[in-house]
């Protein structure tokens, strides 16, 4: 049981990451998207996120949180190839979060600036995490090749995040904004397929062990079923934003566990490419691990916390559920 102790950490900060990326990755899209909206459109926006954004970011603190007291040499060599945009992913995480709260309680004539400030804070914190996907995916190497395929990757995840943050639009809002937020979410699909596509395109040749993995037989028969069903996923995805909006709002959460799905996929083929690295071709899980008395005591405890980040989670999602309403902090 002990040797299993590192692949069970390294599933549970996956999942986080994973969680995070989905759940936070939405209502930074709703960040994203504000330049497009009305005011009023934004004041109904924040309200779909409102009850759930900080919750949200939990899991990206819970990741974290796993990454260094599981994988305490892990984290020292990811941190330090990425101080530079991490430390700017806080400073855009703590402006969005200032501003959601000020844009609120701010007199009319500075409720634009805070807009402004929520959408930069939106904007930058989606661009920094595909900065660092891009940069950790090519081996955490700095040549000004993986350099421009960091910003690359980038924009893409910044385009992906307005999509899922379009998705949930549709299902929270209705009329005009569930109509605007439909033709988002249709100009915004090409960014998905070619930010994964960008990926998966450079996946392959980080290393020859990866390149083994993807297209030597019978590992790529095992491979097969994910890009399969990515394309699967994305046809359904096109296909029900060419029908929306239909009668009795049928469908509206469709476009949103679609692209959940589609993350979530995303997400598997890069964890299958790098196991069992947690540096890429440098650091394994096992090598990177604490001691195995040490990860029992984590165990024990992230058993007890995990479930019940989870719980409030969706107990928060439940209470919430249906159409967003009018904003009012009355």
């Amino acid at each position: 049981m002990t040797l299993d102790l590192p692949f069970i950490f390294a599933a549970l900060m996956g999942t986080s990451i994973l969680v995070y990326v989905i759940l936070d990755g939405f209502d930074l899209g709703v960040g994203i998207l504000f330049p497009f909206a009305t005011p009023d459109e934004r004041d109904r926006m924040v309200a779909s996120i409102g009850p759930f954004w900080d919750a949200n970011e939990t899991w990206l603190v819970l990741a974290i949180g796993l990454l260094l007291v599981a994988f305490p040499v892990a984290h020292g060599a990811i941190l330090t190839q990425l101080y530079l945009p991490v430390t700017l992913m806080l400073i855009a995480l703590i402006l969005r979060g200032v501003a959601f709260e000020f844009r609120a309680k701010a007199p009319a004539g500075h409720k634009r600036t805070w807009d402004f400030l929520f959408w930069f804070g939106s904007m930058l914190t989606g661009l920094t995490q595909g900065f660092m996907l891009g940069i950790y995916v090519m081996g955490l190497a700095w040549t000004w090749w993986h350099i421009g395929f960091a910003l690359l990757t980038g924009v893409f995840l910044t385009v992906a995040y307005s999509f899922i943050g379009a998705a949930w639009i549709i299902h929270k809002a209705d009329g005009a904004l569930q109509a605007k937020a439909i033709t988002w979410a249709r100009d915004g699909l090409w960014g998905v397929v070619l930010g994964m596509g960008a990926v998966s395109l450079a996946t392959p040749y980080v290393s020859t062990r990866i390149f083994d993995k993807w297209f030597s037989w019978p590992q790529m028969l095992w491979l097969s079923p994910l890009p399969l069903a990515s394309a699967a996923l994305i046809g359904l995805v096109w296909w029900t934003l060419r029908r929306l909006p239909l009668d009795g709002d049928r469908l509206s959460w469709l476009p949103f566990v679609a692209t959940s799905a589609l993350f979530a996929l995303g997400f598997a083929g890069m964890a299958y490419s790098f196991f069992p690295y947690i540096v890429p071709e440098a650091i394994t899980i096992y090598e990177a691990a604490a001691a195995p008395e040490s990860l029992w005591i984590i165990l024990i405890g992230a058993l007890i916390v995990i479930p019940m980040i989870a719980a409030y989670s969706a107990f928060s999602y439940f209470i919430f559920r249906g159409k967003a309403t009018a904003l009012s902090y009355e």
